[in-house]
């Protein structure tokens, strides 16, 4: 029985005979890419030719690498798709041909590919304010979407008009910020397939620098050695760098420059003119360069550079001195002569002396050129930097000029200099003449000369009258001759001193003299002034004679004894003539005379030292001083200081600070007080640290508390041994009063002898007994003058009194002792000794 197959075969070899059928298996296929596949081209019929057609319609030749044909037998063919890329899908077809007849079949291949990041680079860097496009490339087979994403939140184009998801998937953000810096997540998804994957690009966002000069203007000095900074700051994203150019050309580190590391200062060194001009800062980064003007203005101190001498004749018409100078700012120019200042238009009275300037260049001008211009001219350049002195010399050639005293005085025996001073230049030599005959000659030996620089000196020492009288001194240069007569006088002893007033004290006189009329052409060496009593001696004194002696004082004189005085005035030559006597007598025996006071500020600031002189005793020697003291603000003067006859001075301590005092001190001798020496004086202020204090001593308040302690402890122990010897104190007190009964071997109330003595009132408060001197009656007839005396009587010459040791063992009060660094304040009673 034939099967339905070997009649279908039946047909078709029929219908084979008649035309060609052609089938491709399989009919379509998937295939991912890299993979790898075939399909099969079988023919039914007679086929000469079968051939593969890839999808753009090319014929595939045998030699294509990735897809090969392959013709098997007489009926199949075979093509071959190796690492399948996504260009190679789409439909293959087989055709068989064999004659005119053809027959053809097709198969369809899809290429399916991953997800593929292709260009995704990161970072990817772009400048603030441009149009960022952030690259994200990505392959797939279906086509993906891309999805972008900015911290964690998704991206949506539609709600910002800033940003813009393109066609090829990169993200577009107009103006970009610093703020959109940051990671972006690029995400690939395919929908048919549900893959998905992703890449993460970091964006980073430069930002072009910012620079600020410190100064845009720096002033420097020239020719100083000295240094300019010049500084900028810049900003910027990635951190700028800084470099500097000077004429268009870039500075580096070197022997003139100096730069940071950062750029950012630059130092100059050794500053000088050229340096000045505008310097640039330049910053750069990837985003771009900014840059910023930095002006240098180098100023240069006044500079004299031209300065010459010059060399004029007396009685020349004029004579010019120059003076150039260079800085910046243009200097002025002045001169100085001997203290004169000259300057731009001025002119001495005369107007033999005019300043004419221009530009960097003066000019002083000397008409009518005398001996005296000649010397040192100051040329001072100066301008806002600073200024420039240079000395420049005119020499001025004259004939001599003779100076000198013209009368001289001496005596025989004493020689004698008659000085002839000569200026002249050049040098003049110098000839003594007398009477017409050069001297010295070979026969004189009593005449000498002597000669410095500037002078002649003829020493002459006179034998006889014929000595006296005229020398000349001839003064001889390549200028011209000039001669000066010098006389040479006998001298005389002086006339007498004339006595204008005589003031008698009790034990002292004061004298004042007017001074010879002639002195004798020569000075006055001493004075010699004698005093005796009636048929007594002549007792005297010599004095030497100065300016300001016009007044002498005769003291150790006897009170109510007749004198007579007289004086004479002794110069080189001799002894003149004695003055008119004058007749005095002293004063009886009275009070002494005012103390004269001056005040010593110790170290300390509110200590006093106060010391007296004694003027005059009175007649009588001084017994002691007493010495009172107050502030002024109050009523109350302290307690009386008496002071041993041989006190000079007193020291007041513990005074309050910054407080004004009253201090009087009055002599006493057996007459009576003197008026009081008064003296006011302010303490210092109290200084806030104590002199040589430690910082870490203790302070008044915590000594003042130990001291309370230690005080409370002392009573205590004190009660304590009081109660059990002598059955008193406190403790006594309290057992008494609250125990009824005395503490044990009680005594009676009696003291022993030494016991205290108590006022009759029953008063607890013990008798002090102060004892003050009888001060006596005060003189009724009034206090004379202030009495000058000699010498000051410091002792008594019969010993010390009764009165006076009990004085010198109670002053406790005043303190004596020598004190550095005095300053003496003296009041106003004050006379001549």
């Amino acid at each position: 029985m034939l099967q339905i197959r070997d009649i279908l075969w039946g047909f078709l070899y029929i219908a084979c005979a008649v035309a060609i059928q052609v089938q491709v298996t399989p009919t379509h296929r998937e295939i991912s890419v890299g993979e790898s596949k075939f399909f099969l081209c079988e023919v039914v019929g007679d086929a000469k030719d079968i051939d593969w057609f890839a999808p753009n319609g090319e014929k595939i030749l045998p030699n294509n690498p990735n897809i090969q044909v392959s013709r098997n037998d007489e009926t199949t063919s075979t093509l071959t798709i190796y690492h399948a890329d996504v260009d190679h899908a789409g439909i293959y077809k087989c055709v068989a041909k064999n004659g005119d007849k053809e027959a053809q079949a097709t198969v369809q291949v899809k290429i399916f590919q991953k997800i593929t990041f292709k260009n995704v680079p990161s970072p990817q860097e772009f400048n603030e304010g441009d149009d960022a496009d952030i690259v994200c490339d990505v392959v797939g087979s279906p086509v993906p979407f891309i999805i972008w994403k900015h911290k964690g939140a998704r991206i949506q184009a539609n709600k910002d008009v800033r940003y813009n998801i393109m066609e090829n998937g990169h993200l577009l953000i107009r103006g970009i910020k610093k703020i959109d810096e940051g990671a972006y997540n690029c995400e690939a998804r395919v929908m048919e397939t549900g893959e998905i994957n992703f890449k993460m690009i970091n964006v980073i966002v430069n930002v072009l620098p910012t620079i600020r000069a410190r100064q845009s203007e720096v002033n420097g000095t020239a020719d100083m050695g000295g240094s300019i900074l010049l500084a900028c700051d810049a900003d910027g994203y990635p951190e700028p760098i800084v470099t500097w150019a000077h004429n268009n050309v870039i500075l580096e580190s070197g022997d003139k420059y100096s730069l940071t590391e950062d750029g950012s200062e630059l130092v100059i060194k050794d500053v000088i003119k050229v340096d000045e001009g505008d310097y640039t800062c330049i910053a750069r980064n990837k985003a771009g360069e900014m840059s910023q003007e930095v002006s240098l203005n180098v100023f240069v101190q006044a500079k004299i550079t031209y300065l010459n001498n010059q060399t004029a004749t007396e009685f020349d018409d004029e004579v010019t001195l120059t003076c150039e100078a260079s800085g910046d700012p243009t200097p002025s120019i002045s001169w100085s002569f001997q203290n004169r200042m000259f300057s731009e238009g001025e002119q001495s009275h005369d107007g033999n002396i005019v300043v004419r300037s221009h530009a960097r260049v003066s000019s002083l001008h000397l008409k009518n050129v005398d001996f005296t211009y000649a010397g040192e001219y100051l040329c001072t350049a100066s301008n806002s930097i600073g200024q420039d002195n240079q000395p420049v010399y005119l020499e001025v050639r004259y004939a001599p000029k003779i100076l000198g005293v013209v009368a001289v005085y001496t005596w025989e025996g004493n020689p004698a200099n008659i000085s002839c001073g000569v200026e002249a230049h050049p040098g003049a030599s110098v000839t003594w003449f007398r009477d017409g005959l050069q001297v010295p000659s070979v026969n004189t030996s009593n005449v000498k000369i002597y000669s410095t620089q500037s002078s002649s000196y003829l020493e002459v020492s006179p034998e006889s009258q014929s000595d006296f009288g005229s020398y000349n001194c001839t003064a001889t240069n390549a200028m011209g001759t000039e001669s000066k007569e010098f006389i040479l006088i006998q001298a005389e002893v002086p006339s007498p001193p004339e006595i204008q007033r005589l003031e008698p004290f009790s034990s002292s006189a004061a004298v004042e003299f007017d001074e010879p009329v002639s002195f004798g052409g020569v000075p006055i060496i001493k004075y010699r002034l004698q005093w005796r009593s009636d048929g007594q001696d002549w007792t005297g004194r010599d004095y030497d004679a100065t300016e300001d002696l016009t007044e002498f004082t005769i003291g150790g004189l006897t009170p109510d004894t007749n004198y007579e005085v007289k004086m004479s005035a002794i110069n080189g030559k001799g002894e003149g003539e004695n003055s008119a006597v004058v007749k005095f007598k002293t004063g009886p025996i009275r009070e002494p005379s005012t103390p004269k006071l001056e005040a010593m500020v110790q170290n300390q600031g509110n200590a006093l030292k106060v010391n007296w002189i004694m003027q005059d005793d009175g007649g009588s020697p001084i017994n002691h001083y007493l010495v009172r003291y107050k502030a002024k603000h109050v009523s109350d003067w302290k307690p009386e200081i008496r002071m041993p006859r041989s006190s000079e001075y007193v020291v007041l301590s513990g005074l309050d600070w910054n407080t004004e005092y009253e201090i009087r001190i009055v002599a006493v001798n057996q007459k009576g007080k003197s008026e009081p020496g008064i003296l006011s004086f302010r303490t210092a202020t109290e200084p806030t640290t104590m002199p040589g204090a430690s910082g870490s001593g203790l302070s008044t308040g915590a000594i003042v508390g130990i001291l309370i302690v230690v005080f409370f402890v002392l009573l205590v122990a004190v009660d304590v041994t009081c109660y059990f010897l002598n059955k008193c104190g406190v403790l006594m007190c309290i057992a008494i009063n609250f125990c009824g009964k005395a503490g044990p071997g009680a005594k009676s109330k009696d003291m022993e002898e030494g016991k205290a003595a108590f006022t009759k009132d029953e008063s607890k408060e013990p008798i002090v007994e102060v004892r003050t001197e009888e001060e006596p009656t005060q003189n009724q007839e009034g206090v004379g003058p202030t009495e000058p005396n000699e010498t000051t009587p410091l002792t008594e010459p019969d010993g010390k009194t009764k009165d006076d040791v009990k004085t010198e063992a109670n002053n406790t009060a005043a303190e004596v002792k020598t004190v550095p660094n005095e300053a003496p304040q003296t009041n106003g009673n004050e006379s001549k000794a």
